[in-house]
């Protein structure tokens, strides 16, 4: 078996086990707009590897069904029109089981196909791998949101258990300014977005060696955080008052303590671990509260090689002060794989590092996540900066 054989095999089981604890009927709900079914997140995954790989490498491929090429494309204007995304729950059929039908269908074909795949291919197989990691973590989070709201509390994993922390207390490290090189410069796989390498120049910083903590945080609410407008910007002011926010997303107060939803199900609020499921407004609000600010995305990747610069992927992704845009000399990619990642280059925040739902190995310093600064169902936290 060769590695891009195993690495397709494992990855692949990874999210069948996800959905294993998921009834038909869990894996057909869908929370929020933002979200999207369990099964529809194991349908499109099988989509990009029918749609993009073997449609194009053997002739003698059967489509499992064309209707699936409508239901279960995301966003690839390239390939045609597509079922509107807030609308994904309404999809009660192809049921779970056809699902699985389906992915053993496309499986059979793609292990047929990868012991002899053309060299061409093989950067959109890794694509294809590493697009399926993503949604692995999108399952677990988008999951996470809709048993929130049940008031049963469901577990996603009953067996769960919370990645370990250092206890210690925060400290901030000193990195001295100059040329720094930052993106993907080496082997192995890298999204289009970590390209190309470039140089960029920084000042003198400090960045906390820890993420900010929920003790931190609840300091920050105690203080009147959620109710003193000077502390955030003017759309993160009218989201509160909107929405109403006066704590992080999936926190609950009752019986005068905190708990707060995680994939073992509701659990007391552990004050000394990361504060998680922020948006980038809270997170900015935090700092100016704390008379610091975000690091930029370009400072964290720097100060990432640090051997005190702790948690660096392992609780939850990152907010930085950087808007999500091209790196200098940034093409995407022709054809609709080009979709991917350049159009999105506009109103929305960089996150760094990784979180306790991306899967092993699948994290990198280069890495950029991205969403809109008032997302907040991910694993979102932050760490602190300040200038010197």
């Amino acid at each position: 078996m060769n590695s891009l054989t195993y690495s397709y095999e494992t990855i692949r089981a990874h999210t069948e086990s996800l959905a294993a604890n998921l009834s038909p009927e869990d894996q057909c709900v869908q929370s929020m707009p933002d979200a999207s079914p369990t099964k529809w997140h194991r349908a499109h995954v099988t989509w990009f590897f029918e749609e993009f790989i073997l449609r194009a490498a053997r002739d003698d491929y059967r489509v499992f069904d064309e209707k699936f090429r409508f239901l279960f494309n995301s966003y690839y204007d390239a390939v045609g029109a597509r079922h509107p995304r807030p609308a994904r729950g309404l999809l009660t059929r192809p049921a779970a089981a056809q699902i699985a039908e389906y992915r053993a269908h496309v499986d059979v074909a793609m292990l047929r196909l990868l012991p002899r795949v053309p060299d061409a291919l093989v950067p959109l197989v890794e694509l294809g791998l590493n697009h399926e990691q993503q949604h692995q973590e999108l399952l677990v989070t988008d999951m996470l949101d809709a048993f929130s709201r049940s008031p049963l509390f469901p577990a996603l994993d009953p067996d769960w258990r919370e990645p370990a922390y250092d206890p210690g207390p925060s400290r901030f490290l000193r990195c001295p300014g100059g040329i720094a090189g930052i993106g993907h410069d080496g082997d192995g796989f890298c999204f289009d977005n970590e390209t190309p390498a470039h140089e960029t120049l920084l000042p003198d910083f400090e960045i906390s060696n820890r993420l900010v903590r929920n003790r931190e945080f609840l300091a920050f609410i105690e203080d009147g955080g959620y109710r003193t407008s000077a502390h955030w910007m003017s759309d993160g002011w009218a989201e509160v008052q909107a929405a109403g926010w006066s704590t992080p997303a999936l926190w609950r107060d009752a019986d005068g303590g905190w708990s707060q939803m995680g994939p073992g199900g509701l659990a007391p609020l552990d004050p000394d671990a990361p504060v998680r499921h922020v948006s980038w407004y809270e997170a900015d609000a935090f700092a100016r509260w704390a008379g610091a600010r975000l690091p930029t995305e370009f400072e964290w990747e720097a100060a990432s090689g640090h051997p005190d610069f702790l948690e660096r992927d392992t609780h939850v992704w990152q907010w930085t002060d950087s808007a999500y845009r091209p790196y200098p000399g940034y093409r995407p990619a022709p054809g609709a794989v080009g979709e991917y990642n350049g159009k999105f280059m506009i109103n929305q925040m960089v996150l760094r590092g990784g979180s306790l739902a991306t899967p092993p190995g699948h994290s990198r310093p280069s890495y950029r996540n991205f969403f809109h600064p008032v997302k907040r169902w991910q694993f979102s936290g932050f760490r602190l900066a300040r200038d010197t």
